[in-house]
């Protein structure tokens, strides 16, 4: 008898092992786990009798909180699929979001309403607007909220032989920074292994209390909602990231674990308000979403007084594809120079994932550290396809592998290192030169608070790296002093061939940089130009 593979299960479990140990903090909310798992069962029943289907999608817009994470649960337990959509995305980008997946219901934040004002008309298949809290005022909005539904419905936990672990879970949107926002389909068995590989691979113990510092919409998020669930932890949600709110949740929840991308922890570590909190229960963050410095690994651990390394994963893979943690009878650390430099690497494979570099004929190049290849992989948690994208599924899982896009060597102990994804490789005068690697440059200087590296249009070179540099408040640094810097470290043609200071980069939700806006303004005078050109010839 094989029972199918679901996410489910996790909560099931948890609620007959823990039922009264505490399981999500909200703000002033706090629910056991006989309680989260009452919730999520209403949810489920709610669905039903508002006429979703199997298979039917439904759609939440809303930052952390603990309604949310019952929707991990409880439209699964509905057999429906969970659309989670990005609060930062523009109306238009939802609309098309909205119209590609096709979702009946959305529910919605009350401090989405005008956001959501602005382009319902425009997504036809959304029968239904559920506010989420508060009380409906525009006419349009269900006069039931979702606590209202839920107060009405009764809990739907149906026999799990009737689940189809094949069948879509999860639904989740590529950032779309470079090209249209994909539909990542993942499968419940997929969200069901990937939990039990996390677990496995980052050694989560029972009973720990994590803090979702990463939206719940984002690839470094929505994992923790299932392995943490599965080992009878504490959900503590924040609805926005802030310095001084995550310090006092790690002091008063006794936090041990969180998940943070560079921006993040830079922030953390510099925070004057970080010396007024009690972090002692802190035990690992891993730091993930874009490449992070062996600087602010090492500035994590001295400051924040934890374990800290890298992951590695995409949204097509649930996230996780490989960790940076130390791993006991492979390295001998000391004998390897700066021990932060490995934890700062893209990583190992975790359970469950088996990790390639390969050149352009899918031939595996030699692990020497040195030579850069494309990252493919097989994992349990690799999607099925990309929703009604019949080509794009077939070009990125071709050979029965999924091909990342992520440019990187790897090593003889199985380390991977990301260089660069394939579009921001620079190439000037016939030489590829890393974008990531001139950032980890840039960060090291002590002044420099953030870098980001473009390519910019050159007459002689083709292309030539261009720096954006956000210094550290109270810091200085001039344009030469940077180039002289990097000059000293990498190759002198690697080096950027001009420096400029702003006081921020513009991002995405989780703090990934938007390197095309940055590209936009230099190449878009360059076709306009070319286009000019072209027209009087």
């Amino acid at each position: 008898m094989n029972i199918p593979l679901t996410p489910v299960r996790f909560l099931r479990y948890a609620t007959e092992q823990y039922p009264d140990n505490t399981a999500v903090v909200c703000g002033d909310h706090r629910f056991t786990y006989a309680q989260f798992a009452g919730r999520a069962a209403r949810l489920a029943g709610a669905l039903r009798n508002a006429g979703v289907q199997p298979g039917d999608r439904v759609a939440f817009l809303s930052p952390n909180c603990h309604r949310l994470l019952e929707a991990y649960y409880g439209v699964l337990e509905a057999r429906a699929a969970l659309l989670p959509l990005n609060i930062r995305l523009a109306p238009a980008e939802l609309a098309y979001i909205l119209n590609d997946a096709g979702p009946s219901i959305l529910f919605l934040d009350p401090a989405f309403v005008p956001l959501v004002d602005a382009f319902r008309q425009k997504v036809p298949a959304v029968q239904k607007f559920i506010l989420l809290d508060g009380t409906p005022q525009a006419s349009w909005l269900c006069q039931q909220t979702y606590e209202d539904l839920l107060a009405s419905a009764e809990p739907c936990c149906d026999d799990l032989m009737q689940f189809d672990e094949d069948s879509l879970a999860e639904l989740f949107y590529t950032s779309g920074t470079s090209a249209t926002p994909k539909g990542v389909m993942l499968t419940h068995r997929n969200v069901y292994l990937h939990a039990l590989d996390v677990a496995l691979g980052f050694n989560v113990p029972l009973q720990d209390n994590h803090l979702h510092t990463i939206p719940l919409f984002h690839a470094n998020g929505w994992g923790a909602a299932h392995f943490i669930t599965l080992m009878g932890g504490k959900h503590v949600m924040i609805r926005a990231f802030d310095p001084p709110e995550v310090f006092r949740l790690i002091a008063r929840e006794r936090i041990h674990s969180c998940f943070v991308v560079p921006v993040m922890a830079a922030a953390m570590v510099h925070s004057s308000e970080r010396h007024e909190f009690e972090l002692s229960s802190l035990r690992w963050i891993v730091i993930g979403g874009a490449a992070s410095a062996p600087t602010l690994v090492q500035e994590v651990e001295e400051k924040l007084g934890c374990h800290c390394f890298s992951g590695y994963g995409l949204t097509e893979t649930s996230p996780v594809l490989a960790i940076s943690r130390h791993r006991p009878g492979r390295v001998h650390w000391n004998d390897q120079g700066d021990p932060y430099e490995r934890l700062a690497m893209t990583g190992y494979a975790i359970p469950g994932v088996e990790l390639r570099v390969v050149d352009a004929s899918d031939v595996d190049v030699p692990r020497d550290g040195h030579t850069i290849g494309e990252i493919v992989t097989r994992a349990n948690g690799a999607m099925q396809g990309y929703w009604r994208q019949d080509e794009m599924t077939a070009e990125t899982l071709r050979g029965g592998w999924l091909h990342t896009g992520d440019m990187a060597t790897m090593d003889e102990q199985g380390y991977a290192l990301i260089v660069d994804r394939k579009k921001d490789i620079i190439i000037s005068g016939g030489e590829n030169i890393s974008s990531l690697e001139l950032e980890k440059t840039l960060v090291a200087h002590t002044a420099v608070y953030d870098a980001a590296v473009i390519p910019v249009p050159d007459e002689k070179w083709g292309e030539v790296p261009k720096a954006f540099v956000i210094l550290k408040p109270g810091e200085e640094a001039t344009e030469r002093e940077l180039l002289e810097f990097c000059r000293a470290r990498l190759a002198h043609y690697k080096a950027p061939h001009s420096v400029e200071f702003v006081p921020s980069l513009p991002r995405n939700a989780t703090g990934k940089t938007l390197k095309g806006e940055l590209r936009r303004k230099y190449w878009s005078a360059r076709q306009t130009s070319q286009a000019a050109v072209a027209a009087q010839a």
